[in-house]
């Protein structure tokens, strides 16, 4: 049995080197032509995201659902007050549980800290949507549309 790698999280913007910037906005181009020649790319097909705001945004929301779908994928709206972390449940054990049910976890919260326990507990890969959000609009390349 091969043993699985552990998890790459983007908790932060020093996360990527700038060539992995470059390989991820030439790839994003590429997969932004197949889209807009309506030709089917579901790289994401199985796949299910799981969004956890503690700080909600309609814009980050839509980009995410939008995103998921568009890729094949499924993408499952938390708001902290209405789960257990909004009771007190540690955000280790959070981690741990909702890893093991989707493949990929989005957290907008208000702390770092937050972030970093909820990724070192966590066996799916880890995005912070501060971290994504400061990531497109510094490195937007020219002519994003």
């Amino acid at each position: 049995m091969k043993a699985q790698a552990a998890p790459r999280h983007y908790l932060q913007f020093k996360d990527f080197s700038r060539g992995e910037y470059e390989h991820l906005f030439a790839r994003t181009r590429w997969i932004k032509e197949k889209f807009k020649r309506y030709q089917r790319y579901w790289p994401l097909e199985d796949r299910t995201l799981a969004m956890i705001f503690e700080k909600p945004s309609t814009r980050t929301r839509l980009s995410f659902e939008a995103g998921m779908h568009q890729l094949g994928g499924a993408a499952i709206y938390l708001y902290t007050r209405d789960t257990q972390l909004g009771r007190g449940e540690p955000v280790e054990d959070a981690g741990q549980v909702i890893s093991r049910m989707c493949d990929l976890v989005m957290i907008r919260t208000f702390e770092q800290e937050i972030l970093a326990r909820f990724a070192a507990s966590s066996r799916a890969e880890i995005s912070s949507s501060a971290a994504s959000a400061a990531s497109c609009a510094g490195l937007r390349p020219q002519n994003s549309s």
